[in-house]
């Protein structure tokens, strides 16, 4: 029997959904008449928990909207990541999508009881952070995410 993830992790409605392609501007050019205008950010590396030990990863990132909706467009650059697994496996496109919650580890743990496991973990910040989830045969990932700023 399939678990009722969202009811049992009390998952609030998505804030993002995020995309992963090898080109970030040809991304752009094909997602700006539905997504866009969207703004660019290169972010310098930094350092995440990956798979269970620390690794270096660079991403660029741009980001749109659909009414209340984040759209992220990701371009790996460096590091091994869970967007470097997804473009190895001969992939683009939807990747992932984002939960915000009050308390990130909580989720973790609660989601590893349903059978999902952290691929990927940054505290960014005091209070701020993320969390990427699989589950086996799954290929959609989730991310939880906390942001005290938002």
């Amino acid at each position: 029997m399939v678990q009722p993830v969202q009811q049992d992790l009390n998952l609030p409605p998505m804030d993002q959904v995020g995309f992963v392609y090898r080109n970030l501007e040809a991304a752009m050019e094909l997602s700006q008449p539905v997504f866009g205008p969207f703004v660019v950010h290169e972010y310098g590396g930094f350092d995440f928990q990956y798979r269970g030990a620390t690794e270096p990863a660079e991403l660029r990132l741009a980001f749109g909207k659909s009414g209340d909706i984040e759209i992220e467009l990701i371009q790996w650059v460096s590091g091994p990541t869970p967007h470097k697994e997804f473009l190895d496996q001969g992939r683009e496109g939807m990747h992932h999508l984002r939960f915000p919650v009050d308390d990130t580890d909580s989720m973790v743990e609660k989601a590893s009881r349903l059978g999902w496991q952290t691929v990927w973990y940054k505290e960014f910040a005091p209070g701020m952070v993320m969390a990427y989830m699989e589950r086996e045969g799954d290929p959609l990932l989730i991310e939880f995410f906390k942001n005290p700023n938002a």
